[in-house]
């Protein structure tokens, strides 16, 4: 079995598709009634348009994404914070590797991380 596709509702289904496509490397490659098709190697990403509120997403609840290195993960926290992205953290080390956290228009959390500087008794645990 591999991984189809993640599906996130949100009333803001173009702003939500457009920070997927410009911020995360997704290219939109349809749409359908106020929904969006993502695409991405492997995997793809649609943007369900919520009929009536907003979804109420768990406080916890979050999508990840590794980048190469702690310099990658501070040029991306700078560029979001520059163009008005939603900051939940700074960026921070929690022994796994260094990380912040951010939503997107929509409410969904994302979670930008690199493992490059993890501790030492971490360092083998990580699937390359």
């Amino acid at each position: 079995m591999k991984l189809n596709h993640l599906s996130f509702p949100s009333a803001d289904t173009p702003a939500t598709a457009r920070f997927f496509e410009q911020y995360l490397g997704f290219t939109i490659s349809g749409t359908w009634d106020q929904s969006y098709i993502l695409k991405r190697p492997g995997f793809d990403v649609v943007i369900d348009h919520a009929r009536d509120d907003a979804p109420e997403w768990p406080r916890a609840f979050h999508v990840g994404f590794e980048l190469p290195s702690l310099d990658d993960v501070r040029d991306l926290y700078e560029r979001f914070k520059s163009e008005g992205v939603e900051m939940e953290t700074d960026i921070f080390n929690n022994g796994r590797g260094s990380r912040f956290f951010c939503r997107a228009p929509g409410g969904v959390m994302f979670e930008m991380n690199t493992r490059s500087d993890a501790a030492p008794e971490y360092q083998g645990t990580f699937d390359n």
